[in-house]
């Protein structure tokens, strides 16, 4: 077994540093264990792994902001009206014939879900949560409403997108933890 040295760039402070890792290789013809040569790079993200899905500073400030965004979004003027039984909201639904009781639901999954965009830990989730939810919207718009607005759930989809591509590695974080395999 043989340590190669290579170095990688920490984005959170800028620092270059060494990184050891021991490095072997298997020949097919014997099945010998061989040391290996091979060059190490890559760049060590906040979490400390070498080559992990964290995502730049940028990436993550432009992420937090549109989480706010579509948090403050699903929260007020989407699920809003829905908690207080607003008549929009109510005609709306009674004219898929659902009644109520499915406005209240989407009105607190809407609520729920504009919360966990917020919690770092549930984000990622939250996010493919809710683009589910508008793909709902969006089945509801084209086959019980008029399709007018079908574009609207189909914008909101694409940006949740977004944050669920974004924080797919809190996503799978959460994963290893509900599997006990922190």
């Amino acid at each position: 077994m043989t340590d190669i040295t290579a170095t990688g760039t920490t984005p959170a402070t800028g620092t270059t540093t060494p990184a050891t890792a021991p490095v072997t290789g298997t020949t097919p013809a014997t099945g010998t264990t061989t040391p290996a040569t091979a060059p190490v790079t890559g760049t060590t993200p906040a979490t400390g792994a070498v080559g992990g899905a964290a995502p730049t500073r940028r990436a993550d400030i432009g992420a937090w902001a549109l989480q706010i965004v579509l948090a403050l979004f699903f929260a007020i003027p989407s699920a809003g009206p829905k908690l207080v039984g607003h008549s929009s909201a109510a005609a709306s639904f009674d004219a898929i014939g659902a009644g109520d009781w499915l406005m209240y639901l989407v009105g607190v999954l809407e609520l729920a879900g504009a919360v966990a965009l917020v919690v770092p830990a549930l984000s990622g989730v939250a996010a493919l949560a809710l683009t589910g939810l508008m793909a709902g919207a969006l089945v509801t718009q084209l086959a019980f409403l008029d399709g007018r607005f079908w574009f609207t759930p189909v914008i909101f989809a694409v940006l949740l997108g977004v944050v669920a591509r974004i924080r797919r590695d809190r996503t799978a974080a959460l994963l290893r933890r509900v599997r006990g395999r922190v």
